[in-house]
């Protein structure tokens, strides 16, 4: 029996088939930069310093399939752990569909448009740099914040 609400707002993560789990993804690339950890606290810090994977203007992966051959750090994003990810930035589809939120009216899935969360300024495009430029000991210089708690002004700050 279907409620009239589109697959995206009414599957659990958990029922997603492979398809849909990919669709799911709006292209920000923000899953895609380096993070640093506060030893003493567990704080997470954002930083605009990407994988060398990520293609910084279409947001996403230049090897998407063989990417944890390439980068072993590389994190699979999957239903079972999905309300742990804190780090994700909170107008991720994966975060927000965890917690039982809708997509933001910008989401590609909502607007037909896979440019709409550019436009939006919910991705990384314009806003970060490669690690090949980068020396790890380096990424604190590069930490950024997202302003995007009510997810619809997502712009780095």
């Amino acid at each position: 029996m279907s409620t009239g609400e589109p697959w995206w707002d009414r599957l659990p993560l958990q029922a997603l088939d492979e398809r849909q789990w990919e669709q799911l993804c709006d292209g920000c690339g923000r899953c895609c930069l380096h993070r640093l950890e506060d030893d003493e606290t567990g704080e997470q810090f954002a930083t605009r310093v990407h994988c060398r994977l990520l293609d910084p203007e279409r947001c996403r992966c230049l090897d998407y399939e063989h990417r944890h051959a390439r980068v072993p750090a590389c994190v699979s994003l999957d239903a079972a752990r999905a309300t742990a990810w804190e780090w994700l930035p909170p107008s991720c589809a994966y975060r927000r569909r965890a917690r039982g939120l809708p997509l933001p009216s910008w989401h590609p899935l909502r607007t037909g448009d896979p440019e709409s969360v550019h436009r939006a300024g919910a991705s990384v495009r314009g806003a970060v740099i490669s690690e090949c430029l980068v020396g790890e000991d380096d990424y604190e210089e590069h930490i950024v914040t997202w302003v995007d708690e009510d997810c619809s002004d997502a712009h780095q700050r």
